[in-house]
């Protein structure tokens, strides 16, 4: 497909959805092709692995369960405070 420069800037956004999927679209000033747009595929690199082998241990009481009051506030629980009391039993706002 071939359009002038006033045509490409008043509709870009529909002309780069068309580019998007698969069209090449040349722009032309006074019929004179100066530009194409093409889709650009995004390059894709190689990730080596193993690059942090040997840097960490995983402990042995990974996945060990977690103590009670952080269960309960996974849970949406308030955690428990331990209560205070006096010598005679007696909390301190009795």
């Amino acid at each position: 497909m071939e359009v002038n420069i006033h045509e490409a800037k008043t509709h870009l956004s529909k002309l780069l959805q068309r580019v998007a999927g698969g069209e090449e679209i040349i722009i032309a000033r006074a019929g004179v092709p100066v530009a194409r747009l093409t889709s650009v595929e995004p390059k894709r690199t190689v990730r080596p692995l193993d690059l942090d082998r040997g840097l960490y241990q995983v402990p042995e009481d990974f996945d060990a369960p977690l103590p009670a009051e952080i269960l309960a506030a996974f849970g949406g629980e308030e955690p428990r405070k331990a209560s205070r009391t006096r010598k005679g039993g007696r909390h301190p706002r009795q």
